[in-house]
């Protein structure tokens, strides 16, 4: 089974720059996206055949949202982590199927000077809360721009970044708290070296040079280890300023 996450960064933008090519080239079984920017009925769907659609839109028109392409139909749906002080942008969208939890997640931004920072905690703190309650029923999948580069391996210029949003010692502790719980960064475990990144600025040819941060995951909590078979980066895929994170998933 073949899962993608993109953050497309405006679905109606992507989908100018080829975004229903790769989605038919690549055929996965389960699309993840964030940063979808719009409601399902303002897109037009006429490309997205043989798929079940689960959209999550924020109330703020053009802003945030999430959405989910499955083949196989779940069991059950939620859209946010049930807290209305998280769940009125659209960030999250989890998917129940027979033997696991498949959740999509856009987390939020910091914001420059760190202004957003102390909502970020927060609501770091209580995601993780959500996907612990979640594995209490069945194991956990989730995928997404988790917003957080974890390590200096992590962006191309870890020095000059220690104090910005997605690099501060907050968000990287909150990401290092998930992995404490039981949570695996599945392209590290097949990817151990550096310059392999998910994002890049649109400033300067930040994406020609390689200039990147890694934002983007797919991870499974520890008793699904066994069936992760890869994990890998499309950094060649354009459409974005991000770039879909592959899991291929037993």
């Amino acid at each position: 089974m073949q899962l993608v996450s993109w953050n497309v960064n405006g679905i109606r933008a992507c989908l100018g720059k080829g975004f229903s090519n790769f989605f038919g080239e690549v055929n996965a079984d389960i699309f993840c996206l964030q940063e979808t920017k719009a409601r399902e009925e303002q897109v037009d769907m006429a490309w997205m055949k043989g798929y079940k659609a689960y959209w999550n839109s924020a109330e703020k028109p053009g802003y945030s949202g999430t959405a989910i392409f499955t083949k196989k139909a779940p069991l059950d749906v939620q859209f946010g982590i049930g807290i209305e002080a998280h769940d009125k942008e659209g960030r999250v969208i989890t998917l129940k199927f027979k033997d696991y939890y498949l959740v999509t997640v856009y987390t939020p931004n910091s914001q420059n000077e760190l202004k957003r920072l102390p909502y970020r905690k927060r609501w770091d703190r209580d995601f993780l809360a959500y996907l612990k309650t979640l594995e209490q029923e069945l194991p956990v999948i989730f995928c997404g721009d988790l917003n957080v580069a974890h390590e200096e391996i992590d962006l191309a210029r870890p020095d000059a970044n220690h104090n910005s949003p997605g690099f501060s010692d907050d968000e990287r502790s909150g990401f290092s708290k998930l992995l404490n719980e039981g949570f695996i960064d599945t392209f590290r475990e097949f990817e151990k070296r550096g310059e392999h990144y998910s994002w890049w600025s649109y400033r300067a040819g930040a994406r020609a040079r390689n200039v990147g941060w890694r934002l983007d995951y797919w991870c499974v909590c520890d008793s699904l280890r066994p069936r992760i078979k890869d994990s890998r980066i499309m950094s060649d895929v354009m459409g974005s300023d991000h770039c879909p994170v592959i899991m291929d998933f037993d």
